[in-house]
């Protein structure tokens, strides 16, 4: 039987002006029985039609900041750098696949980009607006824990892993403020933020706030994670 297409959404280097893709989201969906293709950066609504007649299942990738803009918010002074081109091209596709019921997981940038398509907000800045003294920006090497988050028993991500706690590793500087109607939490790291998130009402929309595309080759409920993400694509091919 033919693997199921994984839509992966790219990363987007200004300076260099190119496209690229960090080889854990690749190898990640590879090893869970997956093909995934880095998608074309676009905005035509045909050609992201196209993509979702294509493909059984997207992942959400991290990089840049999610702009303010998409929340209605001005930007604060320690937002980073962000991707007009990214946002555009996600609320599209994401419009697309949520009205066709095709499988989402988003990492990093997808969970913040996923909660504020769908109206919620953001932190633009967490050591300014939330600071906690908990480490969310860790330094090299990016596969080794350096937080846990709390499973909310009852929802597909406890169902899954089976545990309360988990060891995550964590890179990033923004995060879901006030959550979306539609999301319900699965994970809060052990400072109140949502680190996970999942729409019930759907086939499989799942969002995490840490990096399993690090940590997959050494954590096996990273794998786990892959793994349930393609099965639900597969589900959508039968």
């Amino acid at each position: 039987m033919k693997k199921c297409v994984i839509g992966v959404v790219p990363l987007v280097d200004y300076e260099k002006q190119s496209w690229w893709m960090l080889p854990g989201y690749m190898e990640g969906i590879l090893e869970a029985g997956g093909l995934p293709l880095m998608l074309p950066l676009t905005d035509d609504r045909e050609v992201i039609r196209q993509m979702t007649d294509q493909c059984d299942g997207f992942l959400l990738t991290g990089g840049q900041d999610v702009s303010p803009e998409l929340y209605g918010e001005k930007r604060l002074p320690q937002c980073g750098e962000c991707s007009p081109e990214r946002d555009r091209m996600e609320k599209m596709l994401l419009e697309e696949v949520l009205h066709k019921n095709i499988p989402v997981l988003g990492i990093c940038r997808g969970i913040q980009f996923l909660n504020a398509a769908l109206g919620g907000t953001l932190y633009q800045d967490l050591p300014s607006q939330r600071g906690t003294g908990m480490t969310h920006c860790q330094k090299p090497p990016y596969d080794v824990p350096v937080h846990e988050v709390e499973i909310k028993e009852g929802t597909p991500l406890y169902d899954l892993l089976g545990c309360r706690s988990l060891a995550v590793n964590s890179y990033h500087h923004q995060a879901v403020r006030q959550l979306a109607p539609g999301l319900e939490v699965m994970a809060v790291s052990e400072d109140g933020l949502t680190e996970g998130v999942y729409m019930p009402d759907r086939r499989f929309v799942w969002a995490v706030q840490w990096h399993p595309e690090f940590s997959y080759r050494a954590e096996e409920n990273s794998r786990k994670i892959f793994a349930a993400f393609v099965r639900a694509a597969e589900e959508l091919r039968k």
